[in-house]
């Protein structure tokens, strides 16, 4: 095939980078798109090949294409395009930058890898295998040089060539005519061998072959003949890879014999047991920060609430509560710092942070040649380093949260200089400098700082890693302060997918997602949806970490909203309440949570028509939020605006009146005049100037605020367009009817254009 060649007028061969039995792969060029691909083609036969053969192999070929093409997952191989030019199948892949595990046993020999390297490979493989085996897809081809290790210490599973779909059995097992079954003899499983069925477990026997070279340097049966290699995989038991290398831990070689089991229910049953059993059994010491826990923000309450975007820290489950499982003992709602809440701190965690941490083993953590080590630093430095780290998480407790991010700032450039860019405390200093970039009005900025903390931490820690997770989790809550839902809901929706894997669905850390996630589908209009996730996740959380504990309190809060949204306010109100009492008994009655359910309390009756009864509780409650939080408080004055609304419900309007004046003041000398809490207020003042007749002053009000609106949220914006339509209703009152019907016919093409896409 000519270097010149030109595949489909679209991708230009460069040079070959692999041959085999089926065909070649060659570096390409995507002229199209001007990126670097590798292309997979399918090798023409001859006329002296059987016709049927030729058929089995187009078909394999092409089953490869549809299969990997399905298939979306850091651990196996992206496909771009597939087609036919000229007789010739093609395949086009994202071109990988690395070696086969094949290629890498080659050149270690005669040495095997080392043994964190071996753990490394297989917690990724593992967690590819069970993705592929939750879409019903048995590869039926695992072996080294399917399995690819890139530069940047990710692990791919390749050529998914015979792969078969659980549900699919159109295609036969064996190659017509030959009599041998597909698959490569140093890997295959015993029923491959006896062409039997074949299910995920036979994948997991190839692992075990695969992970036995890997840690011996040798598959378990390494016969000259093809045939003797066969009748070993079985009849023969493999011989203990720790006779053959002492230093292999016991863990990994009772794994890997347990793979090898000759019978498929002996064998682990899938590979979520797998991967739990390798991550259970690692012996290198995990890093566990020695930081003050502080619960995740509860992404429910911002703007809705009053709620504090930080709950304070839980109280213990009540002592009546079911007993918890193993894993949550001494936990609150986990370590927000760094994710790492379902490990043990070990006993000694109170003395400061160690410095000591073991990353992923990877080429590009390597050091130059001629490089040593980085010098240990001075336990002392490392202690009071850790020691500012807290007093910035206390200054963000204390909602300081521009002083938080000084300190969090200057402690990530020293531990950066002391341990590097990549040391888990580094990393979880830069992590609290995206969470109070997020609570100081700067969520993009979040965003980026999340987002460079989630890759070092990918890239040192692995993919599903918690601390990982919990970044990746953050940048999921900042996207959706940033309003962009739909890509909240696709993070939302992967890190909970892997904290299921790892975790289970009961993991409190699990739990907090499908919180969030819920709460997320309620921005996205997805109403039933939000409130059927959050009902599951308050009883979840009621069963493990008790029925009174913040948590649990919080996600019943989330139920009532949704309750609200679907218009059930009297089931939402019941909810409210039972959340203010709970929090009232539990963390006191001045507690911002506990006066956050007071105000929506407030707001369920107001909505059903009980503004006497919820005028009587907005006086008490600004009351109260006055003597906790100060009378200038954003949410003493939310409050003091329910109290003015309601005033107006009972058609008392000049003291509805005087009191969203004052409210109005307050708030643009405090938030600014385009804050939308100080517009939502003015126009408040504009219904109470309607209601006393004074059309003309209400006009100008109105007119501030579509004006404010369009200026900071765009034209077609609902806000602005509900803005719009009350000045043109305003008019209309003031028998400007010609003015008011142009207005309302330029409201009506803003929303359908905006309906339309248009924007």
């Amino acid at each position: 095939m000519a270097e010149s060649r030109l595949i489909q007028g679209r991708y230009r061969l460069l040079d070959p980078i692999g041959r085999g039995g089926m065909g070649e792969v060659w570096r390409a060029r995507d002229e199209s798109l001007g990126r670097q691909v590798a292309v997979k083609c399918l090798k023409p036969l001859g006329p002296h090949h059987d016709p049927s053969f030729a058929r089995v192999l187009r078909e394999r070929f092409r089953r490869e294409a549809r299969v990997a093409a399905a298939l979306q997952h850091r651990g196996v191989t992206v496909v771009h395009d597939f087609g036919d030019d000229d007789g010739v199948l093609y395949l086009v892949m994202e071109l990988l930058e690395g070696h086969n595990l094949g290629q890498l046993l080659e050149d270690n020999r005669p040495r095997p890898l080392a043994v964190a390297e071996i753990e490394d490979i297989a917690e990724q493989v593992t967690a590819a295998l069970a993705y592929t085996h939750q879409q019903s897809i048995v590869h039926r081809d695992l072996k080294p040089a399917n399995i690819m290790r890139l530069t940047d210490g990710t692990v791919k599973i390749c050529d998914f060539g015979i792969a078969r779909l659980g549900h699919d059995i159109g295609f036969t097992s064996r190659l017509t005519g030959t009599g041998v079954a597909m698959g490569t003899p140093h890997y295959m499983s015993p029923e491959q061998i006896s062409g039997s069925e074949v299910d995920q477990r036979s994948d997991l026997y190839s692992f075990g072959c695969v992970l036995y070279e890997l840690a011996t340097g040798a598959p378990p049966f390494d016969h000259g003949d093809a045939w003797a290699i066969l009748v070993g995989h079985r009849d023969t038991v493999p011989e203990a890879p720790r006779a053959r290398r002492a230093d292999l831990p016991e863990y990994l070689e009772r794994i890997i014999l347990d793979l090898l089991a000759k019978r498929p229910e002996q064998r682990p049953q899938d590979a979520g047991e797998l991967a739990r059993r390798i991550t259970a059994g690692r012996t290198t010491p995990m890093y566990v920060p020695t930081v003050v826990a502080r619960p995740l923000p509860d992404p429910a309450a911002d703007g809705r609430s009053g709620a504090p975007r930080v709950p304070s820290p839980p109280a213990r489950p009540p002592a009546r509560a079911p007993r918890l499982p193993s894993w949550t003992q001494g936990m609150t709602t986990g370590h927000k710092a760094t994710g790492s809440g379902w490990r043990a701190t070990p006993p000694d965690a109170s003395a400061g942070l160690t410095g000591e941490w073991t990353a992923r083993p990877s080429s590009a953590l390597a050091l130059p040649p001629g490089r040593s080590e980085r010098p240990a630093p001075a336990a002392e430095s490392i202690t009071a380093l850790a020691g500012r780290h807290n007093a910035g998480l206390s200054l963000g407790r204390l909602g300081r949260w521009t002083e938080a991010g000084e300190v969090h700032r200057s402690v990530a450039a020293e531990r950066e200089r002391l341990l590097g860019p990549d040391h888990p405390d580094t990393l979880a200093s830069r992590y609290e400098i995206g969470f109070t970039l997020s609570r100081t009005g700067r969520p993009g900025d979040a965003l980026g700082e999340y987002a460079r903390v989630a890759q070092a931490r990918e890239r040192v820690l692995g993919v599903d890693h918690p601390d990982t997770l919990a970044a990746r989790q953050e940048m999921a809550y900042v996207l959706g302060q940033l309003g962009r839902h739909f890509e909240a809901h696709q993070a939302y929706t992967s890190v909970l997918a892997a904290r299921q894997r790892a975790m289970g669905p009961d993991h409190p850390d699990t739990l907090r997602c499908r919180h969030n996630l819920a709460f997320n589908l309620s921005r996205l209009g997805r109403l039933e949806e939000s409130y059927r996730m959050a009902a599951d996740v308050a009883v979840a959380r009621a069963r493990v970490l008790g029925p009174a504990h913040p948590d649990t309190l919080v996600t019943r809060y989330e139920v009532a909203y949704a309750l609200g949204q679907l218009g059930r306010w009297p089931e939402a109100l019941r909810a409210y309440q039972e959340v203010a009492e709970a929090r009232a008994r539990a963390l006191g009655p001045d507690h911002p949570d506990t006066l956050a359910a007071r105000y929506e309390v407030g707001i369920s009756l107001g909505r059903l028509g009980h503004s006497a009864q919820a005028l009587d509780l907005y006086r008490a409650l600004v009351a109260d939020r006055t003597r906790a939080q100060g009378a200038t408080h954003p949410e003493t004055l939310r409050a003091r605006h329910g109290l003015g609304v309601n005033l107006g419900r009972l058609g008392r309007w000049e003291e509805a009146l005087a009191e969203s004046r004052d409210v109005c003041a307050i708030r643009e000398r405090a938030l600014g005049a385009d804050h939308p809490d100080t517009l939502v207020s003015r126009r408040e003042v504009a219904v109470g100037l309607g209601w006393l007749g004074r059309w003309a002053d209400a006009l100008t009000e109105y007119r501030r605020v579509s004006a404010a609106r369009e200026r900071v949220l765009g034209a077609d914006h609902p806000d602005t367009l509900a803005s719009r339509t009350d000045e043109a209703n305003c008019l209309e009152q003031l028998g400007h009817r010609r003015e008011a019907a142009d207005l309302y016919r330029k409201v009506a093409a803003l929303r359908q254009r905006r309906a339309a896409g248009g924007r």
